[in-house]
């Protein structure tokens, strides 16, 4: 067909379903349908728009909801390897007599089965695009190219040696390295990712803004996730992290700032005035206890929010629709307010605003004509999304990750009827309970 008088070949129509497009008007489109050519998505418009249109495949909706596809803004996809490993346990434990023992075993080859897992949990669920920190980072990128998924993924920095590249001179130059090997795919994008103040010397975080500066790439940091982290920082440097990370001028629009639960007003203000995006990770700060991030001020000061997993050795699972759930309700029993964090709200912290966090606002976040071609289909016909007066409401309060029928990465199918198409999912078990031998092996 003729697209502005262009004739463009059509690769795929998804049709026979309600569209949201997640577009500025929240656009719904009751018996609609998204036509893909090549990695774009061409038009979106009612089913009997396309009706003659000839094309080289369809997938059909049966019904159900047509939506984009869910953005995972924070996590650490290896660590699917972890789940389980050590729970109940306050941040520090976990992390210095747990975590870091078992990270230190890590190879490229852990990593890289340790994602395919992530992956495979990723696109069952219904997540196109994932924002990934962690170690070993060549080999994740690798395997979500692999697996078709969309990641922005960023080394892990720290003052003491890595377990990947040594000493931190080094890390430098690794993450130069991602920058130049995935500069121009249309999948991957690499960021630059220091742990956290508490782990950060100033002139590791300076630095690491400058690179990521120079590279306009996103900077990545765990910031204010503990009580035990904001003493230790403000009794080091007499400021909050937040107020650290101004001081030395790291603040910025190119900052995600992960978790983010322990902030005070002047901290609120100094990220909405930079134009820092926020991670929210509720499940994981609940299951660590540390604490309910402030969301809704954070929303109510302009600060652009988007929601997270964090790993899965402190979640335990990937399922974004149960952490939409979670992020809704938790915020309402804890501001004792019903109307705070509204399911229209959520439901865009895990597309558009989510697509604005990690920078991807012109390509991922809606179907409209000209974005990238990342959607899933709902399946509806369930009884717990059964009868369905508001599907925004369904989305966030009802459904699960194991309703997604179909999903579509960049224009490929990558799992249709359920069934993955990306790699093989008996082999990624497989390999996976292998690799958890050789992480703790049985007494």
């Amino acid at each position: 067909m003729k697209i502005n008088g262009i004739e463009k070949p059509i690769d795929l129509i998804v049709h026979n379903g309600k569209v949201l497009t997640m577009d500025d008007q929240r656009t719904v489109i009751p018996d609609g349908a998204v036509a893909v050519a090549g990695q774009a998505i061409i038009a979106v418009g009612r089913g009997t728009d396309f009706a003659q249109w000839q094309c080289a495949r369809t997938l059909d909706a049966r019904g159900g909801l047509i939506m984009p596809g869910l953005i995972n803004t924070h996590t650490h996809a290896a660590m699917a390897l972890f789940r389980g490993l050590a729970d109940d346990l306050p941040l520090m434990t976990w992390l210095n007599d747990h975590i870091f023992p078992a990270e230190a075993k890590l190879t490229p080859d852990l990593v890289r089965v340790g994602t395919r897992l992530a992956c495979a949990e990723l696109i069952r669920s219904g997540t196109t695009c994932f924002c990934d920190m962690y170690l070993f980072e060549a080999a994740v990128a690798e395997a979500a190219r692999q697996c078709g998924l969309r990641a922005v993924v960023g080394e892990v920095f720290f003052d003491f040696p890595s377990p990947n590249y040594g000493p931190i001179d080094k890390g430098f130059e690794y993450a130069q390295e991602l920058l130049a090997r995935w500069k121009h795919d249309p999948l991957i994008r690499i960021a630059i990712e220091p742990h956290s103040p508490y782990l950060c010397a100033p002139e590791l975080l300076t630095r690491a803004a400058r690179l990521a500066e120079d590279h306009d790439a996103l900077l990545v940091i765990h910031l204010s996730e503990t009580r035990v982290e904001v003493a230790q920082i403000q009794e080091k440097y007499k400021r909050t992290p937040t107020g650290h990370l101004a001081q030395l001028g790291v603040l910025s629009p190119r900052l995600v700032a992960c978790h983010a639960v322990v902030l005070s007003e002047e901290d609120i203000a100094l990220l909405a005035q930079n134009g820092v995006k926020v991670s929210h990770n509720p499940e994981s700060n609940m299951k660590l206890a540390s604490g309910v991030a402030p969301v809704p001020d954070l929303l109510a000061a302009g600060v652009c929010v988007g929601l997270g997993t964090d790993g899965c050795a402190s979640n335990n699972n990937l399922d974004l629709f149960g952490e939409m759930d979670t992020a809704a309700k938790l915020h309402k029993v804890q501001r004792l307010d019903p109307t705070v964090m509204d399911a229209a709200t959520v439901l865009a912290m895990t597309t558009r605003e989510a697509a604005r966090v990690l920078g991807l606002e012109r390509e991922i976040g809606s179907l409209e004509a000209g974005k990238r071609a990342d959607l899933i289909v709902v399946d509806t016909n369930q009884p717990h999304l059964t009868p369905m007066y508001d599907p925004v409401s369904h989305l966030v309060y009802a459904a699960r990750g194991s309703d997604v029928l179909h999903s579509v990465i960049d224009g490929q199918v990558v799992m249709e009827n359920r069934r993955l198409l990306t790699l093989d999912e008996a082999q990624v078990l497989a390999d996976a309970r292998q690799a958890a031998a050789l992480i703790r092996p049985s007494k």
